[in-house]
């Protein structure tokens, strides 16, 4: 086991660091990141089709929380290069009961646009299935579970994912970037 994988949880109680995240450009951005390594604000803004100034903002926002860091040996002049930090993987939202109750709106909002991240890959599901099937692959199910035994699922989970998941410096040759996903909800409506 990884030595970053032995460790507790890191909940996003900090508002201001879950604000950050709330928003559709930074996510985007991070995604990016992730998917094709480090980039300058002018890689970014042409992926996004978005302007310099508002790629640099939003690059200073995140590295003000601590999710993005400059790479000083590749920057030089004006010309910044960026890559996400080396952060825990297991990051998860907090309970609404965490926050204060002014500052829930923003965990709902942080909620709401990974949720509309989350309906662009269910769309994309079917045309990825028929282009390659081993490699898109999803599961549904209806099981009962109590509160408790639900988090010891969760936890088993993300321990699951850690375990198999590479960072992109340390993954075999083969190895692709994957969007996983999983959500439960109450069966109440049937």
């Amino acid at each position: 086991m990884k030595d970053d994988e032995r460790h507790e949880p890191y909940v996003l109680d900090d508002p201001e660091r879950l604000k950050a995240l709330a928003h559709p450009m930074r996510r985007r951005m991070l995604t990016l990141l992730n998917l094709h390594g480090p980039a300058t604000s002018t890689t970014l803004g042409e992926l996004l089709g978005a302007k310099t100034g508002t790629t640099s903002y939003h690059l200073r926002q995140l590295e003000k929380y601590g999710f993005i860091e400059e790479i000083p040996e590749r920057s030089s002049g004006r010309e910044r290069w960026w890559r996400r930090a080396r952060i825990l993987r297991d990051m998860r939202a907090p309970h609404p009961d965490e926050l204060a109750p002014g500052d829930r709106a923003v965990l709902e909002e942080f909620h709401r646009v990974g949720y509309e991240e989350d309906l662009a890959l269910v769309e994309r599901f079917p045309a990825a299935y028929r282009a390659d099937p081993d490699w898109a692959w999803g599961s549904r199910g209806l099981v009962r579970m109590t509160k408790d035994e639900l988090k010891a699922f969760q936890d088993e989970y993300v321990a699951l994912l850690l375990r198999h998941g590479h960072q992109a410096d340390d993954a075999p040759p083969d190895a692709r970037p994957l969007y996983v996903r999983l959500f439960t909800l109450p069966a109440d409506d049937g």
